[in-house]
């Protein structure tokens, strides 16, 4: 099946995008056959539960359809667009659940998109309560600086790239990976996690 092979293609889901955007049902669906395996294992791995991750794919694939026009093409590859809205609506999702008090065992799951990918599942499982703090202090970042802060250190970008990527003044970014920064400290030194 060509599928699999064609998300690693950006331009062939950059012209999907394309044409999503102008409402085209067929390069949407071809777009979500080639991308949501991907897209679907980010979500599991950062909420540690299938139905969560559905839920998260679905209302990402929802506006991804409604965004697509506002995609760029010149400022991010199809994949890191898409994966952006994935893992900020799954962040989204913990911060609700811990804002409600649910607590269904997500624990060292929610660390899975922090951890080595190469980590087996019995790793993961040992992460350190201290990883665990950062997850839960990241997920109470606002997403436009949950998102500088994942493209800083996460994708390593220099902080011209994100502000080219972002359509953002450079002291903006600068400004945002600052206090996300101090936010984060804040957070952990209140968790003793410091």
């Amino acid at each position: 099946m060509g599928s699999t092979a064609a998300y690693a293609d950006p331009a062939q889901l950059r012209i999907w995008l394309q044409a999503a955007a102008q409402r085209d049902r067929i390069a949407f669906h071809a777009l979500y056959e080639a991308s949501s395996p991907r897209l679907y294992g980010l979500a599991l791995r950062i909420l540690g539960r299938r139905e969560l991750a559905e839920e998260v794919l679905q209302d990402s694939f929802i506006a991804i359809w409604h965004a697509a026009g506002t995609y760029k093409s010149a400022l991010s590859a199809p994949m890191t667009w898409m994966t952006t809205i994935v893992r900020n609506r799954a962040f989204d999702v913990l911060r609700r659940q811990r804002h409600d008090g649910e607590d269904d065992s997500i624990g060292s799951d929610v660390l899975a998109s922090l951890a080595d990918v190469a980590a087996t599942p019995a790793e993961r499982l040992q992460m350190s309560s201290e990883a665990q703090a950062l997850a839960d202090c990241m997920a109470g970042l606002e997403a436009r600086h949950r998102e500088v802060i994942g493209m800083a250190y996460f994708h390593d970008l220099s902080h011209s790239d994100m502000a080219l990527k972002l359509a953002l003044p450079l002291g903006t970014v600068k400004t945002w990976i600052r206090r996300s920064l101090a936010r984060l400290h804040a957070c952990l030194s209140a968790r003793g996690a410091a």
